[in-house]
């Protein structure tokens, strides 16, 4: 029973590491974000009349707090976080109903998607994403085998997403309400959902979604102004115009790091949600190049460490690994297509790079639960190479030793051989006990 302590212990004692090629590239974006903010929101605030420095300054003080936390989720055991996965589902709904409590939630540009903590407001939706993951990560580690074969264990996360998603739509925020129906059904079909019977709700959620779509005038207008903004460049054009002029204007290396003329008042939200158009203003084509291989890689290695995390049958982990890298990667794929006049506009941010405190430290947070993923399928890829070692090292202490009754029988020759050897030894001695014992007793005739 020692031994066997000592040898779990010696296991435990393993530490892990954490990805570089994550901590790597999160680290890049979080730099390119800090300039970009800098540079796009000068003008906004001195329009305004704060300081130069006034939103950089800010933004500079969430990526401090965000890190700060995303050190405390990566210092966290999973097991721990997946015991609370209950616990954070039923944080979804209070966080989206707390914004429509009367001085708790507030009215911004129109939707009431933000709670007043006093110093800054906190846009609910950003915790709901991470805890939402989180919930269905441990869900699909659960039911795993249901999911793959029953219609209620797939139907159950797509409803708790749609009664997610009602709420959404009351701020209003049909963006993040398409975010969160594209990220449940992506971990469904990495969570092994029969493809087949997956195709139903689709088919029945697509139709919907458009219908949703159409009904509000405003959203109408961000549609039909989509195919041509220079139809109406100062009405229902006027944002993706501007951003896409600050796209051709840059060409291929751009005006220069602080050069970009559409920031200046003419680009609405130039530091938020149209930031990529004065990244591909100031740096051209290789800036966007750059932003767009930036988040490739970082996505593509979520996926490599979430496949690698399944492999292993560290399922709660590899899920998590997957439902950020499908969030991070669709909401940036989403936030550039807009930038560059792909995709209707959206109020979504482009992740660790745009202003915005609530989006840039829960995205933190995010980055740091995939750290820990990463550090904990490194320290599990550590013990079981300890083991296979010590089972390597115990299998061949053991081949070396023969018992007496396995070693193989003399052949004929070789035992005549060792016959002659004994009698010839047996002579000797018999010549040397003569000479001991003839000076004593005389010699015979």
């Amino acid at each position: 029973m020692d031994a066997v302590a000592r040898q779990a212990t010696r296991y435990d004692a393993i530490q892990g590491r954490f990805d570089p090629w994550l901590l790597g590239i999160a680290l890049a974006l979080v730099c390119l974000g800090v300039v970009m903010v800098g540079s796009a929101s000068v003008a906004i605030a001195e329009v305004e009349g704060s300081s130069p420095y006034y939103y950089l300054i800010r933004h500079s003080v969430f990526i401090c707090g965000g890190l700060v936390l995303a050190a405390w989720i990566a210092r966290t055991e999973l097991k721990t976080i997946e015991q609370h996965s209950w616990w954070l589902l039923l944080a979804c709904f209070v966080l989206l109903l707390l914004v429509f409590v009367p001085g708790i939630g507030k009215t911004v540009n129109g939707a009431r998607r933000w709670l007043n903590l006093g110093i800054a407001g906190f846009q609910a939706v950003e915790a709901v994403k991470l805890c939402f993951i989180i919930w269905m990560a441990s869900y699909l580690k659960r039911f795993s085998e249901e999911v793959s074969a029953t219609w209620p264990a797939m139907l159950k996360p797509l409803g708790v997403a749609v009664a997610l998603v009602v709420i959404l739509l009351m701020q209003p925020d049909f963006g993040s309400s398409s975010l969160l129906l594209a990220i449940t059904a992506g971990m469904l079909v990495l969570g092994g959902v029969n493809m087949p019977r997956m195709f139903a709700p689709v088919l029945i959620g697509l139709p919907m979604l458009a219908v949703i779509a159409i009904a509000e005038p405003y959203r109408m207008r961000r549609i039909t102004s989509f195919t041509n903004p220079f139809d109406d460049p100062f009405g229902a054009g006027y944002q993706l115009a501007n951003a896409l002029m600050a796209v051709g204007r840059g060409e291929w290396l751009g005006v220069g790091l602080g050069a970009s003329v559409q920031k200046l008042s003419y680009l609405p939200e130039a530091h938020t949600d149209f930031i990529m158009a004065v990244i591909a203003e100031e740096f051209g084509f290789l800036g966007v190049v750059l932003v767009v291989g930036l988040f490739t890689a970082f996505v593509g290695r979520a996926f490599w460490v979430g496949y690698k995390c399944v492999e292993m049958r560290r399922h709660f982990a590899g899920y998590c690994a997957f439902g950020i890298g499908l969030w991070i990667g669709l909401q940036a794929l989403v936030s550039i297509g807009v930038n560059l006049g792909l995709l209707p506009t959206k109020g979504l941010t482009l992740p660790l790079i745009s202003y915005g405190g609530s989006s840039v430290m829960m995205t933190c947070v995010a980055v740091g639960l995939l750290l820990r993923v990463s550090y904990e399928l490194d320290r599990a890829q550590r013990q079981v190479a300890l083991r296979r070692g010590e089972s390597a090292a115990a299998t061949s202490g053991r081949s070396a030793y023969i018992p007496p009754t396995a070693q193989p029988l003399p052949s004929m020759a070789s035992a005549a051989r060792v016959a002659v050897s004994k009698g010839a030894d047996a002579t000797r001695g018999t010549s040397r006990l003569r000479q001991r014992i003839e000076p004593i007793l005389g010699r015979g005739a």
